[in-house]
């Protein structure tokens, strides 16, 4: 679950009608190839992250772990999470090529977001990137994220945008899994976070008959206040 790069397919798995948020769904969907997505971290948490003092961080919906390798290969401690534990396992055989001083720095932990409790400002950052839920649980699972980020720290959420579905790319037809920059916002107390990023943002993907197009990504950058 999360961890994606677009290419000649969508990330979401299974049928492109269908994705739930359980585990036997994720599950199925790690075990139906070796490797599901790409191992390099997503292009936006490297722009947007990239200058950060590391610290700990938070990758939520980590999938097959290319965001939290490329974070602890720069110092962060990471806490990598999944629905799936067959995803979990192929980040931490990814860790252990890595090298024992990435190794060291990673820890793995199967979770379900919407029922899991983070704590309290435990993370210096706190990351997912395609990770779509039904309303009801996304609105939880953003309200969890956000307070686990400490005095100081980064909340990213990097998502697609809903006018992807106007595209070729193959999202699935299920429009309320996507969400504006505003939703995720909207979870946030103004009085508690400045937020310097928050756009849908363009980038290039390659199709499933292999054109070149323009997507976006719904990109939410925030600062909690010290």
């Amino acid at each position: 679950m999360g961890q994606q790069h677009d290419g000649a397919g969508h990330g979401h798995g299974g049928h492109p009608g269908e994705v739930r948020h359980d585990r036997e769904f994720w599950e199925d969907r790690y075990r139906s190839a070796p490797q599901v997505w790409s191992g390099r971290p997503n292009p936006q948490l490297v722009d947007e992250v990239g200058d950060l003092a590391p610290g700990r961080a938070l990758d939520v919906a980590c999938g097959e772990g290319g965001d939290a390798l490329w974070l602890a290969g720069r110092g962060w401690s990471v806490t990598a999470v999944d629905l799936a534990r067959t995803a979990l396992d192929r980040v931490e055989a990814a860790a252990a090529a890595a090298g024992p001083e990435v190794a060291a720095r990673v820890r793995t932990e199967r979770v379900d977001i919407a029922t899991w409790d983070a704590g309290d400002g435990a993370y210096d950052l706190v990351t997912t990137h395609f990770l779509h839920l039904p309303p009801d649980v996304r609105a939880v699972a953003f309200a969890r994220m956000a307070r686990a980020v400490a005095p100081g720290g980064t909340l990213l959420v990097v998502a697609h945008h809903a006018s992807d579905l106007r595209t070729t790319i193959g999202r699935p037809d299920l429009p309320e899994l996507f969400f504006d920059p505003e939703d995720v916002v909207a979870a946030l107390d103004p009085a508690a976070w400045d937020v310097p990023v928050a756009e849908a943002r363009p980038r290039t993907a390659t199709d499933p008959d292999g054109r070149a197009i323009t997507i976006r990504d719904t990109v939410v950058r925030a600062v909690r206040r010290a």
